[in-house]
């Protein structure tokens, strides 16, 4: 498949009666924070990959009140590095998510703007040849048995 025919895929899971490959990856809800801790923002969309039923962005929201003048960025679901069952937790720093241009599906051409995304946090994108999916992410390192 080329990089057009993959991205013209995705779409927000919020816009489609479709169910996930896996349930579990439904993370709608959850607090983000980045990798100092600071919270982000809170996971209001997910961003999917129709034939593959796979999460490819997180669509988080942050600012604003009361719903007017919040901000949406998307992250890529590489940038997870770990998920609870309130947060989800990212290798990036607020600076960094805060870098990236906010989501308007109606200002610029998706397929650039998913291409701009993965060069803005350095992924390989999910259309590229040889991409593997981060999900579920890798666990935790183990307790050191050292003294």
């Amino acid at each position: 498949m080329t990089e057009s025919e993959n991205q013209r895929t995705l779409i927000d899971l919020d816009e489609a009666a479709l169910m996930l490959e896996h349930p579990a990856q439904d993370i709608r809800g959850r607090s983000v924070y980045d990798r100092d801790g600071h919270a982000l923002g809170t996971i209001e969309g997910l961003i999917v990959d129709e034939a593959e039923r796979k999460v490819r962005f997180l669509r988080i929201g942050s600012g604003g009140f009361l719903g007017f003048g919040k901000t949406a960025r998307l992250v890529p679901v590489d940038a997870i590095t770990r998920i609870t069952d309130d947060a989800v937790h990212l290798d990036r720093s607020k600076e960094h998510v805060a870098g990236s241009d906010p989501y308007d599906p109606q200002v610029m051409p998706v397929s650039d703007f998913y291409r701009r995304l993965y060069e803005h946090y350095g992924y390989v994108p999910f259309w590229a040849a040889g991409y593997v999916y981060p999900y579920p992410p890798p666990p935790p390192p183990w307790p050191s048995t050292t003294t």
